[in-house]
């Protein structure tokens, strides 16, 4: 008995001794998958730069409250197209910083050549409505705010945010991001690690610029 008890006491320390990074056998030394406060990622980024946009169909509701759609080729077409998502609408990172930031520089990323900028959020077009209007943004802003209520381009980018551990009831969201894409075709992307708020600025996107 005492040597089964010594086999499980191996296992067992075996078993919860993770070090702070997670290693996996089959990925070389350099990449590592470090342990995330936020969210969890559930799948590796599919996008990056260089990679043409998936399409996909984002919605809105216009002034007279009547739902409306436009896919990521219409927003990007033939422009240079700034999207940035936030994980959800309402939020405090979101709502104080990361949508207002855009609107107050609308004009300054427009004077170097952005044609569209457009926040993307999972969240549906109703919310993102009443989020423009309690955080009193015009109609003439310049920022479109869309809604990805089903995920599709958010998958379509492979970056879901798992937030159902979370107590608010966010479900899977999307990670934080801003990319800059010409005719499509991705230039930039500044892709936070969950909801963090450190990269993806507007004034980050004018740096890039």
């Amino acid at each position: 008995m005492a040597a089964i008890s010594s086999v499980v006491s191996t296992v067992r320390a075996r078993s919860f001794a993770f070090s702070s990074t997670v290693r996996f056998p089959h990925c070389p030394p350099s990449v590592r998958f470090p342990r995330r406060p936020f969210g969890r990622i559930l799948t590796v980024s599919a996008i990056s730069v260089g990679d043409k946009l998936p399409d996909a169909t984002l919605s809105y509701l216009n002034s007279a409250g009547e739902v409306q759609t436009l896919t990521v080729s219409e927003l990007t077409k033939g422009k240079k197209a700034i999207l940035f998502a936030v994980p959800g609408a309402f939020t405090p990172t979101c709502s104080q910083k990361h949508l207002p930031g855009f609107v107050e520089k609308a004009g300054e990323l427009r004077a170097k050549g952005v044609d569209t900028i457009a926040c993307i959020s999972v969240n549906d077009a109703f919310v993102m409505k009443a989020w423009k209007e309690n955080l009193n943004i015009p109609d003439d802003a310049q920022v479109l705010l869309l809604s990805d209520g089903n995920l599709e381009f958010t998958k379509a980018l492979g970056v879901e945010l798992d937030l159902t551990d979370k107590p608010v009831g966010l479900g899977v969201r999307s990670r934080r991001y801003a990319l800059l894409a010409d005719d499509g075709v991705v230039k930039v992307l500044n892709l936070e690690e969950g909801g963090a708020f450190t990269i993806s600025s507007a004034d980050d996107m004018l740096s890039a610029l």
